[in-house]
């Protein structure tokens, strides 16, 4: 396996991967699949200098497997340029397998190379998968936004976890 930084030609498998987890209902916000269209201008608002996105691709030609993306917070405000949202997601054919925990590991590497000091992430507070992981490097609970995700069949929060890199 091998992490690299995305190019255009990864969107398509970034967003079926996205819509993966959408279908899924616990892992990201959006209600509805996005397409690629969609997520063209977000994909172009990462500067692989200081906000990248990478992808992990199986070296036996089954190509992307897992994507996570370092986002600016705040964009524009000088004081928070050395943070990010660290988002990541696994195909779901390879998840139990360690991938997240690559993901994870390679972010908080590439953090200090980027020169950013901390790392916050927001999801969902049925994401238990999700908390797990990131509280096994180091993450904690900074934040909780209460019944802030409104779903057709339910109302569910948003936690945040960061860390110092």
């Amino acid at each position: 396996m091998q992490i690299r930084t995305a190019t255009q030609s990864d969107l398509e498998q970034i967003v079926a991967i996205y819509n993966q987890a959408v279908a899924e209902g616990n892992c990201t916000a959006d209600i509805e699949p996005v397409t690629v269209a969609d997520r063209r201008e977000w994909f172009n608002s990462h500067n692989p200098e200081k906000y990248p996105v990478y992808v992990l691709e199986d070296t036996d030609d089954t190509g992307i497997i897992a994507w996570y993306s370092l986002s600016a917070h705040r964009r524009g405000r000088r004081a928070l340029q050395n943070v990010a949202e660290i988002s990541y997601y696994v195909d779901i054919s390879h998840r139990g397998r360690g991938v997240g925990r690559k993901l994870i590991c390679h972010g908080l590497k590439e953090a200090k190379t980027l020169g950013l000091h901390n790392l916050f992430a927001i999801l969902l507070d049925t994401n238990q998968k999700s908390v797990v992981l990131l509280k096994k490097y180091g993450f904690s609970r900074w934040g909780h936004l209460p019944e802030i995700a409104e779903f057709p069949d339910r109302i569910c929060g948003q936690y945040i976890y960061g860390r110092k890199v």
